[in-house]
């Protein structure tokens, strides 16, 4: 615990506890109804700005903005520990900013390539391809609920190319609270919340041949 509190690991215990924050605070958000990588998402990759061209190479756009914070905290924490260990094991360990600079220069590209293998088991919220109106008489798996008409909750389902993505939903008006597990079909969408009820029993047992 101690190698893990001293000075010279500064840095890299900071970036795990910011790991371990931002994925609590995302479980929590999730639980609520929205997303915070949503959130910054939009806040980010709407605003087309001089980090533009830094973004793309990072991947933003094919994996949510705060999945890549994320994994550059881990990988960043993770190479900083295993420096330090290696450099105590031989002699003594580096001064912090010492550490630092290469695990930066190994998690920066790391994550870059990381990300590519993310981004097939990550589902999007929305796609820079796909129309949201699109997803209108779609249907898919309710995964974060139940739907009702207060806070929004998740839907799962995929797009004509068949990818998935995962979606803001809520129940229509008069139509009882859908429970997780549930299968739903897209009737509507305000804004970026989809607006769904149960799908009908056409939808859920395959047509006989």
């Amino acid at each position: 615990m101690l190698f893990f509190l001293a000075p010279e690991s500064l840095p890299f215990a900071v970036a795990a506890v910011m790991l371990a924050a931002f994925t609590g605070i995302e479980i929590l958000c999730l639980l609520l109804g929205f997303s915070l990588g949503e959130a910054i998402d939009k806040a980010w990759l709407d605003d087309h700005n001089a980090l533009g061209g830094l973004m793309s190479w990072f991947n933003v756009g094919g994996v949510p903005l705060l999945v890549l914070l994320m994994l550059f905290l881990g990988l960043f924490a993770m190479t900083g520990f295993v420096i330090q260990a290696v450099a105590g094991a031989l002699w003594a360990p580096l001064p912090a900013l010492a550490a630092a600079l290469p695990a930066l220069a190994f998690s920066l590209p790391a994550v870059r390539a990381s990300s590519r293998w993310v981004a097939k088991i990550v589902p999007r919220d929305e796609s820079y391809v796909v129309d949201l109106g699109d997803f209108v008489g779609r249907s898919g798996e309710v995964t974060v609920g139940p739907l009702d008409q207060g806070l929004p909750g998740r839907i799962r389902l995929k797009d004509r190319h068949g990818n998935w993505h995962v979606l803001r939903a809520r129940a229509a008006r008069n139509e009882q609270p859908i429970a997780i597990g549930a299968q739903v079909l897209i009737v509507d969408r305000a804004s970026d919340i989809f607006i769904a009820i149960s799908a009908p029993s056409d939808l859920l047992t395959p047509p006989n041949p």
